[in-house]
């Protein structure tokens, strides 16, 4: 059992001063994507349309507005887009005339991907502009590579593990959001997130025993845990709705035994956990110790 994606890597070379004001990076280019993506792909009545009345056939409706779910848990009733930005190192950063930069897209979808016009929507977006001083750029390189991760246990015992919440985070533990991110809740909302993005967009839900895997999580101590609030908001251009897209950001350790979590982790590097992920919300790094010893970060299968 996989979880098999696709991840970009877009370079840039700015032509203008850009603008990444602090917790915006992942907005910025989630809302210039959808837009990029939008021209592209859609016929010109879907274009003038509040919503792509061509849902069933049309790329944009597929992979930027999916269907809500008629049903499911907190934090589920909207369908997850299959797609997040990786962009944490330009928050907060003007990048200057002939400066280059980069970010990454994860790509989930792998029944019917739209590589070509997905790439072809970030050339797009750093053409027409970005920021609030729509500043442009040139797409300098694509790298695109298939990534695969194996359902399988640490083959070394993995005893402590450190993560570090990148950008800001809101977990929901019994519909409530928690401000204290315990093992058992980052592993739950990293293995449904992934289950449920492997059954949208991939071969299929996790062939797991859920709650079993659940009660042993629960066993793991937090044994530190430094964290802060941060807020941020953004409206949509569409809509003008102001939309908050806060939440904790700081470092969690973990102990116990940690052996069979630590793919669902890595896999959670990738997809983020929690709300709002593709605005890039929800970016994990962890770093796992063994029990042979080795330091912080030299265990295999948690790097990119």
């Amino acid at each position: 059992m996989t979880f098999d994606f696709y991840s970009f890597r877009f370079v840039f070379s700015a032509l203008d001063p850009i603008v990444f004001p602090p917790g915006q990076p992942g907005n910025i280019l989630r809302g210039a994507f959808g837009n990029a993506f939008r021209g592209i792909v859609c016929s010109p009545d879907c274009l003038g349309a509040l919503q792509c009345p061509n849902r069933d056939s049309c790329d944009y409706a597929r992979i930027f507005e999916p269907a809500s779910a008629a049903s499911g848990p907190s934090g589920l009733r909207d369908q997850p887009r299959p797609f997040v930005f990786r962009a944490a190192y330009l928050d907060g950063r003007t990048i200057q005339p002939d400066e280059r930069f980069w970010f990454d897209v994860n790509l989930f979808e792998t029944q019917n991907p739209p590589l070509e016009s997905f790439a072809l929507a970030i050339g797009r977006l750093a053409k027409d502009g970005l920021g609030p001083l729509r500043g442009r750029a040139n797409l300098v390189s694509v790298e695109q590579r298939p990534i695969s991760i194996a359902f399988v246990p640490n083959p070394a015992q993995a005893s402590s593990l450190h993560i570090e919440f990148v950008t800001p985070t809101e977990l929901k533990n019994d519909n409530q959001l928690v401000d204290r991110p315990e093992f058992n809740v980052i592993f739950a909302r990293a293995r449904d997130r992934v289950s449920t993005l492997r059954a949208l967009y991939g071969a299929g839900p996790l062939e797991i025993d859920f709650r079993a895997m659940g009660e042993r999580a629960a066993a793991i101590r937090m044994t530190r845990c430094e964290l802060h609030q941060v807020e941020a908001e953004r409206r949509s251009s569409r809509t003008g709705q102001v939309h908050g897209i806060g939440g904790f950001v700081g470092v969690a350790d973990y102990e116990g035994d940690l052996g069979e979590f630590v793919p669902y982790l890595d896999a959670a590097q990738w997809t983020g956990i929690g709300r709002q992920c593709s605005w890039g919300k929800g970016e994990l790094r962890v770093r796992v110790a063994q029990a042979s010893g080795l330091p912080t970060g030299q265990a295999g299968g948690l790097s990119h």
